[in-house]
Parts: structure tokens; sequence; C-alpha cells
């Protein structure tokens, strides 16, 4: 005959198995979240030597290649700008910036056109002197056509003369 445990009801023998099943689950799970906790940090290690890893090649490569660095950004921001379409409260924003810049691009253009046509001016190359230098030009080479034709006209007809 079994005995009775105690405020469970239970027979002994099954209070005691029901206890050994519980040890064994606390013991399993205690396993389970120490493996845990030691993988996790082990993925952090690794994690972390990657990304510093990644800070120093990329620095590197900033400092072999600035230029190659801004072109790629400037490009890498102008693919993200048209594929982001723009919201109202930009456009209102941003339409005096893109006035102000459309202005100044206008200006530096006008600038640059009056300092080239000065400079021009200045070395005696205005429209009017070009044309007639292109004219002198025209009529030189006139002059050497006319010239090296006559002269293989009368080599030629000395040949058959001769």
């Amino acid at each position: 005959m079994t005995t009775n445990t105690p405020n469970t009801g239970l027979p002994h023998d099954d209070h005691s198995r029901i206890r050994d099943g519980v040890e064994t689950v606390k013991e399993t799970v205690a396993h389970s979240l120490d493996k845990t906790k030691e993988v996790t940090a082990h993925a952090l290690d690794v994690s972390k030597a990657k990304a510093s890893e990644a800070a120093r090649s990329t620095s590197q490569a900033i400092d072999a290649n600035p230029l190659t660095i801004l072109v790629g950004g400037l490009a890498l921001g102008a693919i993200v700008g048209a594929l982001i379409p723009r919201s109202a409260r930009e456009k209102t924003l941003l339409k005096p910036l893109g006035a102000k810049i459309g202005a100044a691009a206008a200006m530096a253009v006008a600038a640059a056109r009056e300092a080239g046509s000065s400079e021009l001016h200045t070395l005696g190359l205005d429209p009017a002197s070009m044309r007639g230098q292109a004219k002198t030009l025209f009529e030189g080479l006139g002059k050497v056509a006319s010239t090296a034709g006559a002269a293989a006209a009368k080599k030629a007809t000395g040949k058959t003369e001769g």
C-alpha cells in the first residue's frame, strides 16, 4: 500500500516522480539559458569585430580615393533623390532655393561669357577681325591651290612635250 503525501493527496511515488520531473525541466532550462548566453556573447563579439573591420576598411578606402567616394556619394544621393517623391512641404521650402540657384547659375554663365568675350577682344579677336582673318586665310589657301595646280600642269605639259 502506498502512502499519501500530506497536502497533495498524491501517492508518495507520484509526488517524487513529479518533483524529479520538475528538477529535470529546471536543469534543462538552466542549461539552455547558459548555452543561449554563450552563443549570444560569441555572436556579439563576432559582430563587433566585423563592424570594426568594416569601419577600418571604409576609412582606408576614403583616405585612398576621396574623390571617388565623393562622386559615389553624390550619385547615390541623386538616385535616392530621384526615387523618393517630393512632399508638398519640401516643394514649398525648396522653391526659393531653386530660384536662387538658377539665378546664380545664369549670372555665372553671363559673367563667363563676358569675360571670354573681353579676353578675345583684348587679343584682337572680335567677330569683325575674326571674319577678316578667315577671309585672308581662305584667300591664301586659294592662292596656294592655284599655284600648286599651275606648277603641276606645267610639269605635266613639260613631260609630254619632251
